[in-house]
């Protein structure tokens, strides 16, 4: 079945981060929410200045593994046909609508959502730098509803207003760094000091994504912990494969939990598929399926 809606990735801000030296460090902050969404009670927090130049140390080092640029636009099509059922991922940037899962409007290239935070901090950034857009109107609005489900003030209008700001490239690239940073560099990032190459840097920003870098235990971090709690990372010394095993099963898990939006083939039959294949770095080509439709990156 082809599905043309986006998931939503609730924004919550992570507390802390073990890795295999005993060094914690935190996720980049991302601003609590406005609304109800977010880790009640959580506030945020930078990641310590020492600890972060060590790590970047670290990372400079190491392969460029999916942040180089043919391997994000690989992760960002793999992205594409669980998010929208296309590899044209460009093609997304004025999508939007209510998909029924409780975070209002869904729209744009990696699922932002007006009651989950991220949309609002894309279209404050936006309208930062344009004040005159045709979304800036509704960024009261935005505020309003961030942490609900709710349309209001929003409707009538706003969907038009989002479809016709992705007409501009402005907000295309302010989609683009919203994704990065929210999204993609953490996961990238957080994959690299666990040991694991571009599949599993992929399988990071993958969950990121779909489940929000959150740390209650259908979170991102949440997901990471319980892995962890059944198997070693690759910088902890254990099997690369087998964590990665555990973290999809954890994943898997979390997606099962829910009410809505319960379909696991973005892992079952593409992720899944990529590990037993031992084709840890990602190469092509790739054969997947999502939905039950098949996709090829020759």
């Amino acid at each position: 079945m082809t599905r043309l809606v986006l998931f939503g990735a609730p924004i919550a801000i992570a507390v802390s981060i073990l890795f295999s030296s005993g060094d914690s460090e935190l996720p980049p902050s991302s601003p609590q929410p406005t609304g109800t969404a977010g880790t009640a009670g959580t506030a945020a927090q930078t990641e310590s200045p020492g600890l972060s130049a060590e790590n970047d140390e670290k990372i400079a080092g190491l392969p460029p593994g999916l942040a180089a640029p043919a391997m994000k636009e690989i992760a960002s099509q793999l992205v594409g046909s669980a998010e929208a059922s296309t590899l044209d991922w460009r093609s997304q940037y004025g999508a939007i609508e209510d998909v029924g899962d409780g975070t209002g409007y869904t729209a744009g290239i990696i699922g932002f959502c007006s009651g989950t935070n991220d949309m609002l901090q894309l279209v404050e950034a936006y309208t930062k730098d344009d004040p005159d857009n045709p979304l800036a109107p509704f960024l009261a609005a935005l505020r309003e509803v961030d942490g609900t489900d709710s349309h209001e003030g929003l409707d009538p209008g706003f969907t038009d207003a989002w479809k016709a700001a992705a007409e501009d490239p402005a907000f295309r690239t302010a989609q683009n760094t919203m994704r990065d940073k929210l999204y993609f560099e953490p996961a990238v990032r957080l994959a690299k000091l666990d040991g694991l190459g571009t599949l599993g840097q992929f399988i990071y920003y993958d969950a990121m994504v779909l489940h929000g870098p959150g740390v209650e235990a259908d979170g991102f971090y949440g997901i990471r912990d319980a892995a962890m709690a059944s198997a070693d990372t690759a910088a902890e010394g254990g099997d690369e494969a087998e964590y990665l095993g555990a973290f999809l099963d954890e994943s898997r898990s979390a997606i099962r939990a829910r009410k809505v939006q319960r379909d696991t083939t973005r892992i079952d039959t593409a992720q899944r598929v990529f590990l037993r294949e031992g084709n840890l770095e990602l190469k092509k080509p790739l054969v997947w399926q999502v939905y039950g439709e098949t996709f090829r990156i020759p």
